[in-house]
Order: structure tokens, then C-alpha cells, then sequence
């Protein structure tokens, strides 16, 4: 039996490993990696900063408290998500639920076993001018005739339903089947690989719905959709639909990688509580505001920010509701708007005291929230204030939630994604 054991292992050693010469080299048919950043997102390095408050705010200090965390470097967007971005998921998921109706060809996707569209055999439609054919052959994608506009055939945006996975890595980690063994999360998945189904479709009615007593009713009709406002942040997007646009977004990514024999990278993501406000500094720790401060005008009057100032002067910031995403000068970090504007979801799940017991290691705190828990579970962090917002919103160790199945005319979001590696000098 020794001999065998003996000669099986000599034939392993020259038939597979012939070229190492006996030497202790990794393997050697590892794909290329080249660091390439995404386009629109700043690099953010690795670095420490102190979370708190940045003023002299007593009551919030007995919360807050002052503590030291690391933050590992990551992209992020320099901009907030706009509307035009945000329409492209939009007419990417409207193409899916056409291309299932018309019976494009599937295959079967190699992460989850699952069938995806093939969008290379998939039919082109002229959306401004389709077919009567396709038509009638997506005639459930449309209003029907008793709920049109003067008649008018438009699409029924309650069926953008994006479908997509996501892997529980907590569930997986936590898992206690074989102590010997790591929790897998391919093969047998224990409810590790979580399925979810939403409409992703903004909902343009929060600009009359959060305002008593207040004419929005222009913005509710051409925010999203009118070219003038293309280039200004995406509102109405609740924190479950951000995260489907992160993904969505993740899967564009890599799939075009993929397609031309690259490596994936990391996926996009909402940012964590402790991110958002290490970018938002610019890499100054303890600053009240992105440009430092400590005023809201610089030494021209001027306003820096997006915000409600004064008494409620709105336009006197040279805005009204929102502006563009690119408006005012950015941090020192090249990221615009990290104060104002819109209000930005972040990933973490909101606790008054998160800060005692957050760690100082990339802090998260992050809770899975079922349809049917407490309120109080559902609340996600917001950063940065908005356009509706005093001055002591927009400052960058203040505090804020919302309701993560909520939708609201302030708030928003960008995107970030960790990057692989020490540092992007190595």
C-alpha cells in the first residue's frame, strides 16, 4: 500500500507541477489584476478619523460619544446617484420584464443556477415607436384602457420588478453545522442565499406627499423624467431600492468584465455610517462642515451648501429644491455635496448609542429587518442633510434616520465599493 501511496504522489508531482522544479512558487496561471476606477468615483485611502460630534452639542454628546475607528480604503461616488443614472436601471429592468414577455432566449446563470436573459439575442424594441406586434404581445406592461390619461398608452410602472440574490454572509458565518468545517455558501445554502422581488420605480408623489399646505405639484410631474433635471440627484427611492441599484449596478459591472475575460471586482454597496463621514471630512478629522469650516459662507458670503438657511430663505443658496449634483465646490477629496442637496442613505441600521459599542475596526452595524418587526428596527442612518434642511443637518457628525421602506423628496444616495488591496500606490 506504501508504494502505491508512493508512486501515485510521484506521478501527481511531475505530471501537474513539473514546471516548479520543486520550488514553492503559487501557481502560476493566475489571471492579471490591474486597478481601474470606476467611472465617476473618487479613491478614498485607507485611514482613522473621530466619530462625534464636530460641535458643541451637549445633548448629542451623551450619544455620540467621541471615538476613535479605522476605515479601510474604498471608491466612492463623487457625485449622489442622478436621475438619469438611476433611469438606466430603470430601462434595463422595463427591457427584462419585455424581453421575459417575448420569450427571449435565457441561459443559465453559473453563480445561483438561475435562468438570466441572454442580451445578446435579445429583440431591440423602439420604445418611442414599437411594433404593433410587440405591442399587443406586451400589452400587460401597460396601463389598461379605463386608467389612460387622455388616452394616452403608457407603461404600467407598478411591473418594473427587479429580481435578484443576495448572500447572507452573517447567517453563513454564524451557522453551526461541522465545528471543523467553514459554513459554505454554495452547494447546500441553509437560507444563506436570500431572493427578493421590488419595484424599483421612484416614487414621484413624495414631493406632494411630505409637504402640507404646499404647491410641489410640477416637481411630482417632471422631476424624474424631464430632460432639465437629468443631471440632479434621484429622490423618492427607498433604502431597499438603493441596495437593488447597488446590485444591479454590481452585476452591469462584472458581467461586462466577464464578457472580455477580466476578473470581477468587489460589488457596489450603500456606504457604511463610519465611511460616509470619514469621506465626508475630506481628510480633515474633528471638521464641522466637508470644506472645514467652521461657517456655512466663505469669506465672500457666499453659501457653500444646499440647505434651508437663515429663517427659510431657500433660494438665497442659489437653489430651491435640489441642484444639480455637481453644484458648489467638492471636498478635498473631489466629492461633491457631501452637505446638502439631498440627505444620503447609508447601510448601517440606526441606534442612538451605536457608538458605545461600535468597533473601531471598519464599525457596521447592519440589521436585517423582517416586513413585520418594530418601527424602531427599521430605521436606516442619513447622512449629510438636504436642501429642506438648517444648517446643523449638513454637518458631518450629525446624525439622522429615516424608515428604510420609506421614500422621501430629501433623501437619496451613492454608491461605494471597498478597494482590493493596501493601497492604490502598491
Amino acid at each position: 500500500m506504501s508504494a502505491l501511496v508512493t508512486v501515485i504522489t510521484a506521478l501527481t508531482i511531475v505530471g501537474c507541477q513539473s514546471g516548479y522544479q520543486g520550488q514553492l512558487l503559487g501557481v502560476q496561471d493566475r489571471p492579471s489584476w490591474n486597478v481601474i476606477i470606476p467611472y465617476g468615483t473618487i479613491y478614498i485611502p485607507s485611514g482613522q478619523l473621530h466619530i462625534g460630534p464636530s460641535d458643541q452639542d451637549i445633548n448629542n454628546a451623551y450619544t455620540q460619544r467621541m471615538k476613535s475607528v479605522s476605515i479601510h480604503g474604498f471608491y466612492m461616488d463623487d457625485t449622489e446617484i442622478t436621475n438619469n443614472e438611476y433611469r438606466q436601471f430603470v430601462y434595463w429592468t422595463r427591457d427584462s420584464v419585455a424581453a421575459k414577455l417575448l420569450g427571449d432566449p435565457y441561459v443559465i446563470d453559473p453563480g445561483n443556477g438561475t435562468e438570466v436573459i441572454d442580451w445578446r439575442e435579445v429583440q431591440k424594441i423602439d420604445w418611442a415607436d414599437p411594433d404593433e406586434e410587440i405591442v399587443d404581445a406586451l400589452e400587460e406592461m401597460f396601463v389598461t384602457e379605463d386608467q389612460r390619461f387622455w388616452g394616452k398608452k403608457e407603461l404600467d410602472v407598478s411591473k418594473l420588478i427587479y429580481e435578484y440574490w443576495w448572500i447572507d454572509y452573517r447567517k453563513a458565518a454564524n451557522q453551526k453545522k461541522n465545528k471543523q468545517q467553514i459554513p459554505r455558501v454554495d452547494g447546500d445554502h441553509d437560507g444563506v442565499f436570500q431572493r427578493e422581488y421590488l419595484n424599483i420605480y421612484p416614487d414621484t408623489l413624495v414631493w406632494v406627499r411630505d409637504f402640507t399646505y404646499s404647491m410641489n405639484d410640477p416637481m411630482t410631474k417632471k422631476y424624474f423624467w424631464h430632460p432639465a433635471y437629468d443631471d440632479y440627484p434621484v429622490v423618492g427611492i427607498s433604502w431597499p431600492q438603493a441596495k437593488a441599484f447597488s446590485v444591479w449596478r454590481s452585476k452591469f459591472w462584472n458581467d461586462f468584465r466577464a464578457s472580455r475575460g477580466e476578473v470581477a471586482y468587489e460589488d457596489f454597496r450603500l456606504p457604511t455610517e463610519g465611511e460616509w463621514e470619514y469621506a465626508s471630512r475630506g481628510g480633515k478629522d474633528l471638521s464641522p462642515y466637508p470644506w472645514g469650516g467652521p461657517y456655512v459662507r466663505n469669506t465672500k458670503g457666499c453659501i457653500l451648501a444646499n440647505f434651508k438657511p437663515g429663517r427659510g430663505d431657500y433660494p438665497e443658496d442659489g437653489g430651491f429644491y435640489t441642484v444639480r449634483a455637481d453644484a458648489y465646490w467638492p471636498n478635498d477629496y473631489g466629492l461633491y455635496n457631501m452637505a446638502g442637496n439631498v440627505a444620503e442613505w447609508c447601510s448601517s441600521s440606526f441606534y442612538e448609542n451605536a457608538y458605545s459599542f461600535y468597533h473601531d475596526l471598519q464599525p457596521e452595524i447592519d440589521y436585517r429587518y423582517e416586513a413585520d418587526d418594530n418601527e424602531t428596527m427599521k430605521r436606516k442612518v442619513t447622512r449629510g442633510g438636504s436642501w429642506k434642511d438648517i444648517g446643523h443637518y449638513i454637518q458631518t457628525g450629525t446624525r439622522h434616520w429615516e424608515y428604510a421602506d420609506s421614500a422621501k423628496s430629501y433623501i437619496g444616495f451613492r454608491n461605494v465599493q471597498t478597494f482590493l488591496g493596501r493601497s492604490i500606490n502598491d
